[in-house]
């Protein structure tokens, strides 16, 4: 297997860890083209050739990640016109901008919108693909196999409406998370505990009921419920976020990200 990744920044490094580690490809059949001469040396710390040149990078290769900031589409994409093998699938992780749009900038039907989201630099990432009808299933289990280096979730959906809509969750979703961890943090702070100690509690008490919660495969009601003891202290807690409108606020902030998402994907 060789790739080609374009754009060696934060998301196409953290790829380019889960590939090598997961020894989908082997750092000698990754080429990387990187603009950004800054970065060339830490890229290429992962054993791979690194190089300005897009085209270059994608020279044999059998699949092409896209990973560059949206607003460098268009151009980019044009630019592998010509470079991009016929055998040769096109993954673009770049946030709003639709398949079809891919497809025309670079003039390439084997394209797949995959949306990740950060965690993938953990290999604890979520994501979700569109596939285009033009890719091959070998194409498509190339595509599974990347996605599953940096992954613990991967979800097929069908058209870009969908792709807008779980980027509300999942991909704007480790930010949610981020707040709700920074809150019960501060707050433990202000009740007189630890900065240290509460990061450490609330840190292992998030990731904890994440596994909790995949691993049973039950309702989060349920789990909820479970830890709810009636009059005690979990019931008093959660009758004050309950009050404090904790439910819609989160309905109003993925609905205002679903629309924000959609509104970028119409100007691309």
């Amino acid at each position: 297997m060789r790739v080609g990744i374009i754009g060696g920044g934060f998301m196409g490094e953290a790829f380019l860890r889960g590939i090598v580690r997961s020894e989908f490809a082997g750092a000698s059949d990754i080429a990387v083209a990187e603009k950004m001469p800054g970065r060339h040396l830490a890229l290429s710390e992962h054993g791979v050739r690194v190089t300005d040149d897009a085209q270059s990078a994608c020279i044999g290769a059998d699949l092409v990640l896209l990973a560059v900031k949206p607003q460098d589409v268009p151009a980019v994409a044009e630019s592998l016109r010509g470079g991009l093998p016929a055998s040769s699938v096109l993954v673009s992780i770049a946030a709003g901008v639709p398949l079809a749009d891919v497809q025309r900038y670079s003039a390439h039907r084997a394209v797949v919108r995959v949306m990740p989201n950060t965690p993938v630099a953990v290999g604890e990432g979520a994501a979700v693909c569109l596939i285009a009808a033009e890719v091959t299933a070998e194409q498509r289990l190339s595509v599974q196999r990347l996605l599953e280096a940096v992954c613990t979730a991967v979800v097929e959906v069908h058209d870009d409406e969908e792709v807008d809509l779980a980027t509300a969750i999942h991909g704007s979703g480790p930010a949610y998370v981020f707040l709700v961890i920074e809150s019960m943090i501060d707050a433990a702070v202000r009740l007189g505990m630890k900065r240290a100690d509460a990061s450490a509690l609330v840190l292992a008490t998030v990731a904890g009921s994440a596994r909790y919660a995949i691993a049973t495969g039950t309702h989060p009601a349920e789990l909820k419920n479970a830890v709810t003891s009636p009059g005690g202290t979990t019931a008093a807690a959660l009758r004050e976020l309950e009050g404090a409108g904790l439910r819609s606020a989160f309905d109003d902030a993925i609905e205002a990200a679903f629309l924000r998402a959609q509104d970028l994907g119409e100007l691309s």
